[in-house]
């Protein structure tokens, strides 16, 4: 019997205020303006994707004790953001990033519980986590939270903010789905709800009715083991990233395997790396422009600042089309303050120099080459292929695409590529459900599989 063909899961990223965007294009729009929001979700829901998914950011990023350039505009937050996109779409799913570390559980859960029912069941959740002591400066807390504890607060966070929603029980629903389903009628019968844990002591009674969802879809970001473990454990997607088919298929089966000790089946966890595209007639021409973008997003100076940033010391003075530095990064260095560093400096720097010595490559082409997110770079033709491939091999569920121009990066893609997928019976040819969670397949809270 042959195996049924995966469908691929697309969602929208919109860019943050950060080197990824090209701000210096010309068609480059506000990262402010209602006008660019609603451009990408109606683009993306013009897709059919999934969801449209906004980042957040707590605190303008320093370096060497200046406010980091590319930040210093900012961005509006994110669950206002999308709240106003409910109104201007009807399918896509709507994902904001808020943090565990600086909010409380109570008021988190009537936020995203609000916006599941404004929204008619398409809110969710990406949950992260902080123990940045000079983000926490911002907030009341500032830089409490050891590093070691910033996933158990935020295990516990999820766990009450369902138990929060769960305390709205319903007498029964419209299509007659038993008490704790599917979300409930305006009538519903509230329980009280107490939770007594490490982080976290609060009772009372939960002031919004059972929303369609009856838990919005939460998302996890990290590709750590506790990341993995904690995604697991607890999360619906996993916003990852890898860069290549083999190092795709080694997260899939090592997250998905991680399932079963939870009781959960593969299918419960999408799996959707963040991933940039460039589209060409031909091949030449694609990958020309994508030389040209990359060259664009990494300046002579964002070169120098990203090697700071590993190095840990002031490399002001060097010339980013010369070779790179012959000194050894200070790891305890405080250069660069809200950013996360990935790795021991002591191993990037050499995996960086060895990856020069053997390109000859100067300051600014090594960060160009070290510092690429997998992309999709074809004509339309071959992207679809390749993006049907990974689903196909277990590499990943879906993909979060991340583009490079806002608000209009997508609609190539959307124009060029969907049509294709659908040709191959790898997407979807219509919303068959009004939630996020019939969009993915996932279980509404409390359904049973078949065979439990």
């Amino acid at each position: 019997m042959s195996r049924q063909r995966k469908r691929i899961h697309l969602a929208a990223h919109f860019p943050g205020v950060n080197n990824t965007t090209v701000w210096a294009d010309p068609r480059s729009r506000s990262q402010i303006d209602f006008s660019s929001f609603e451009h990408l979700a109606r683009t993306a829901e013009r897709g059919l994707f999934d969801f449209f998914f906004l980042a957040e950011g707590l605190r303008l990023r320093e370096h060497n004790g200046r406010i980091h350039d590319l930040d210093v505009v900012g961005r509006p937050e994110s669950i206002t953001v999308l709240n106003a996109l409910a109104a201007v779409t009807e399918r896509l799913g709507l994902a904001a990033t808020v943090n565990t570390t600086f909010n409380e559980p109570y008021e988190l859960a009537r936020r995203f519980a609000s916006l599941d029912h404004l929204s008619g069941g398409r809110a969710a959740w990406n949950v992260v986590t902080s123990s940045d002591a000079f983000t926490g400066e911002n907030f009341r807390r500032g830089g409490f939270l050891d590093r070691a504890d910033r996933y158990t607060r935020a295990a516990e966070f999820v766990a009450v903010a369902r138990e929060l929603w769960d305390s709205q029980g319903t007498k029964g629903t419209p299509d007659g789905t038993p008490d704790g389903l599917r979300g409930g009628t305006p009538g519903g019968t509230p329980r009280a709800f107490a939770h007594t844990g490490r982080h976290f002591t609060l009772e009372g009674e939960f002031g919004l009715p059972r929303s369609p969802q009856g838990h919005p879809v939460v998302i996890q970001a990290g590709d750590s083991d506790e990341g993995r473990e904690f995604a697991a454990s607890t999360a619906d997607v996993i916003f990852t990233r890898h860069g290549s088919l083999e190092a795709g298929r080694a997260f899939y089966a090592d997250v998905k395997r991680r399932l079963a000790r939870y009781g959960r089946a593969p299918e419960e966890l999408k799996i959707m790396p963040g991933v940039t595209l460039v589209l060409g007639d031909t091949a030449a021409e694609a990958r020309e422009k994508a030389a040209e973008i990359r060259r664009q997003q990494v300046s002579p100076q964002t070169a120098l600042l990203t090697l700071e940033q590993i190095w840990g010391v002031d490399l002001s003075g060097y010339d980013p089309d010369g070779p790179l530095p012959d000194i050894d990064p200070d790891p305890d260095a405080q250069l660069a303050q809200g950013r996360v560093r990935h790795g021991d400096p002591l191993a990037v720097a050499a995996k960086w120099r060895a990856l020069a010595e053997e390109k000859g490559l100067s300051i600014r082409q090594t960060v160009i080459e070290a510092t690429g997110r997998q992309s999709f770079i074809g004509t339309p033709e071959a992207v679809a292929a390749e993006m049907a491939e990974y689903v196909a091999a277990d590499a990943a569920d879906g993909f979060i695409l991340v583009p490079h121009l806002t608000p209009g990066g997508l609609d190539d893609f959307v124009d060029r590529v969907v049509p294709l997928l659908q040709e191959r019976g790898a997407f979807r040819t219509a919303y068959t459900g009004p939630t996020l969670r019939d969009h993915l397949g996932l279980p509404y809270p409390g359904e049973r599989r078949e065979g439990d």
